[in-house]
């Protein structure tokens, strides 16, 4: 089992920038793909950003170009930077991983899952 925990949200205007990062421990086999997916209230979890061990990237259409997804594998770390924020940003944001093939931003298919940071655009 992987164990993470994300850190890095808070408020920031519209057109502002936030970075978050996710620390990763536990079973190295389980983080073959890590992913940020978000959720706002009354709404359903969606995927924001994956990235494969191998270093290829899949972001969702309303993030791409804006978000960048990266990761140090040596410090265990992932990280997403956020720029040119919107206001329909504003929501929980969740560091996860999966084991196994594939990358997708499915999140069903994450088995590991961290306790979420907020991220508040105005």
């Amino acid at each position: 089992h992987v164990q993470l925990v994300e850190s890095g949200g808070g408020s920031v205007q519209a057109g502002g920038s936030l970075g978050l990062s996710c620390v990763a421990s536990g079973y190295t086999y389980g983080r073959a793909c890590m992913g940020w997916f978000r959720q706002a209230p009354g709404k359903e979890r969606e995927g924001v950003a994956c990235i494969g061990r191998d270093g290829i990237t899949m972001y969702s259409d309303s993030v791409k170009g804006r978000l960048i997804i990266s990761q140090d594998n040596a410090k265990k770390m992932m990280y997403l930077q956020m720029n040119s924020l919107k206001p329909e940003d504003t929501a929980m944001y969740y560091c996860a991983a999966k084991g196994g093939v594939g990358c997708r931003l499915k999140p069903t298919e994450f088995a590991s899952w961290g306790q979420g940071t907020q991220v508040t655009v105005s």
